[in-house]
């Protein structure tokens, strides 16, 4: 790639899909959930679904950015956000500024594209998004704020889909979205814990300690029986709670295997838990597709 652009690539994590991944899952649920629901021709989730693919790329692209510009002071004491762009010099905050404007137009394109109703919902995330790197200076739970702005697109996919959000299903969704979450980025924190105490950064990894095994599994099955609520409610059938059980499975695994004191294992279960948000996926999927076969015969 041209030399020139690569800095601002690696803002992105263009190197590090799994970010995009984890915040295209939540949407991927529930444009799924909503084309069951209302027994959508196949084109309507494959538009959104692609829709929102694209903005999940450009959003979690802008996230990186706004969360590097709050933290390039104290990404240069942390080992491994050290050579991040903006802590290494690469970029200064008035590039990374004019870059933030470039990408919030992309997402604003993509946006632009769904119903007034969800663009206003879309829109009213950015609030979220914004002030999420600021809460590890001030709380212990970023994961948790980290989750609000990560799972929005539960609500967004839905509403896009159906014109509105069914807030019955919707909202257990999106709790245990928020709670997947909170492990995911529990096990990614615990990478940095040792420079987190020097710094003065707060997490979970630092708040939950010793208890971090218990606590997240805890967090897991909550997570697993919000979302299968959410199906319930949704009148899905066994194809999705198949794929709910692969995803428990995915996340006692993780949690089994993973040493919170090695950064190249919490690496591993960090990825691993998005297999969790790939799997319900393919349980809501094959539920639609399974329904749409049966309605078109």
């Amino acid at each position: 790639m041209p030399k020139p652009i690569r800095p601002y690539l690696y803002l992105t994590r263009i190197d590090k899909p799994i970010g995009t991944l984890l915040l295209f899952y939540p949407c991927a649920w529930s444009i799924t959930m909503a084309s069951y629901a209302l027994q959508t021709p196949i084109t309507t989730p494959l538009t959104y679904l692609s829709l929102f693919g694209l903005g999940a790329l450009v959003m979690r692209g802008a996230g990186c950015t706004i969360n590097d510009m709050w933290d390039k002071n104290l990404d240069k004491g942390v080992e491994r956000t050290k050579t991040r762009p903006l802590a290494a010099g690469e970029i200064t905050p008035t590039q990374a500024f004019a870059f933030l404007g470039l990408q919030l137009t992309a997402g604003l394109g993509v946006l632009t594209q769904l119903n007034w109703y969800s663009i206003l919902l879309g829109a009213s995330s950015l609030s979220v998004v914004t002030i999420y790197p600021f809460m590890k200076r001030v709380t212990y739970w970023p994961q948790a704020v980290l989750g609000l702005a990560f799972n929005w697109g539960a609500l967004l996919g839905w509403s896009a889909v159906a014109g509105a959000v069914d807030w019955s299903v919707c909202l257990p969704l999106y709790a245990g979205g928020i709670c997947w979450t909170i492990v995911y980025d529990s096990v990614y924190a615990h990478q940095d814990k040792t420079d987190d105490v020097n710094m003065g950064i707060r997490s979970t990894a630092l708040l939950f300690g010793e208890r971090t095994r218990p606590i997240l599994s805890v967090l897991s099955a909550s997570s697993i029986s919000l979302i299968t609520y959410a199906g319930y409610l949704n009148g899905h059938g066994a194809l999705f709670y198949g794929g709910v059980g692969l995803a428990a499975a995915q996340l006692a695994r993780v949690l089994w295997r993973t040493n919170f004191d090695s950064r190249p294992s919490c690496w591993k279960g960090f990825v691993g838990c998005g297999w969790a948000g790939f799997w319900v996926w393919m349980g809501a999927l094959g539920d639609y597709v399974s329904l749409m076969t049966a309605v078109s015969g």
